[in-house]
């Protein structure tokens, strides 16, 4: 019985340790984003390889298949060129659309690495190590040339 209490303290200890380490920062409450800067940041920086294009935001949806009124504010910017490289920033309506759209993006990343794999294995090499993540109501997809600095910029950002 003691040996069962002593299981029970250190479960509960594990899980509370574990809650808190899930929340930003222990503040319950996220950093604000701005979803543009960081797009653009990213652009600037992490992308030598190829020169992307913005996307237009009425397009996103049948790309990434957001549903109507997850996304509230987004910067996207995609190859013309035929390379896998792709940014995307989103502020969505709460932090549960955030999660979800993580999981659309997680769903690009994986088809793109299909569809690349066929006719280019060099930049399906860049989709596995595609950057996909979220904090508070911002997710982010980032598929470039230079991973470090983009993994700087974004916690920078707040992710």
């Amino acid at each position: 019985m003691r040996m069962y209490k002593k299981i029970i303290a250190l479960t509960v200890a594990v899980v509370a340790a574990l809650s808190l380490t899930a929340c930003s920062g222990g503040s319950g409450a996220a950093k604000s984003v701005d979803v543009a800067k960081v797009a653009d940041d990213l652009n600037s920086s992490v992308i030598t390889t190829d020169t992307l294009t913005e996307t237009k935001s009425e397009m996103l949806s049948s790309i990434y298949f957001f549903e109507e009124g997850q996304v509230t504010n987004s910067k996207v910017y995609m190859s013309a060129n035929a390379t896998a490289d792709e940014i995307v920033a989103v502020e969505c309506k709460d932090e549960a659309a955030a999660k979800a759209v993580v999981e659309l993006l997680k769903t690009r990343v994986k088809n793109q690495s299909e569809l690349f794999a066929s006719y280019n294995p060099d930049e399906a090499a860049k989709l596995d190590k595609a950057i996909v993540k979220s904090s508070g109501k911002y997710a982010v997809l980032v598929v470039c040339d230079d991973y470090d600095k983009a993994e700087s910029i974004l916690k920078d950002a707040g992710f």
